[in-house]
């Protein structure tokens, strides 16, 4: 594990968002959703892709606070521009369960 020091660690903004659209992304090489989420007014409303479809339904996700990381660059991903990294931890299947915080909170909020 490469340590980084608490510098390294500000830069990463890490913010609370709620899903506001949730569609399929057909065109993705393995089952993938595109989703919307909203991350408040300072940061407004992000665009990410989430292989997510084993463990969670479009209805489930719909209104779903999740942590994501808001200041990376845009990644082209086919079609797509994914505008946000959803955070998650994988299990032992290489499914990933998402990253959400323990009661609701502002969207923008800060992980701190």
């Amino acid at each position: 594990m490469q340590q980084i020091n608490w510098n390294d660690f500000e830069k990463v903004e890490l913010r609370v968002g709620t899903i506001t659209k949730v569609e399929d992304f057909p065109e993705a090489n393995k089952p993938t959703y595109k989703l919307e989420v909203d991350f408040g007014s300072e940061i407004g409303t992000k665009k990410s892709s989430a292989r997510i479809v084993e463990l969670y339904s479009k209805d489930e996700l719909l209104g779903k606070q999740v942590i994501g990381v808001v200041n990376f660059p845009p990644k082209q991903i086919g079609p797509f521009v994914s505008e946000c990294l959803i955070t998650g931890f994988y299990n032992e299947k290489g499914e990933v369960i998402l990253a959400v915080p323990e009661r609701e909170v502002d969207n923008g909020a800060k992980l701190g």
